[in-house]
């Protein structure tokens, strides 16, 4: 089946935020987000969960343990488990991302 935001689990999140269910599994998620202009999410980590997240379209700026990078298009990120991170949009332009989370543990998230 071939799956995209039209037919796929959605939610919103933070302040207009939204996140698009491409894929899960017991091994794997796959999420699509969309942040608008000036948003961010909590601090977290994953017990468990290592998640990689690629930059589709605009720029993120990503705090990753005690360090801050600047993602843009066709950028990437690896985050190991226990790592403390977030992602926000500090750009006049909406980010576009995928999460590619394993395990796919849904309920693995400890906010800081």
């Amino acid at each position: 089946m071939i799956t995209n935001r039209t037919n796929t689990p959605h939610y919103q999140w933070g302040r207009g935020c939204a996140a698009w269910l491409l894929f899960k599994s017991a091994n794997a998620i796959i999420k699509e987000e969309i942040m608008p202009p000036g948003t961010e999410e909590v601090p977290h980590y994953h017990a468990a969960t290592e998640q990689f997240f690629y930059v589709c379209e605009g720029e993120a700026v990503f705090y990753l343990e005690d360090r801050k990078y600047t993602l843009r298009q066709g950028d990437f990120i690896p985050v190991k488990n226990n790592a403390t991170h977030k992602i926000s949009n500090q750009s006049g332009n909406s980010l576009r991302f995928l999460i590619v989370s394993f395990p796919g543990n849904e309920s693995d998230r400890i906010n800081v």
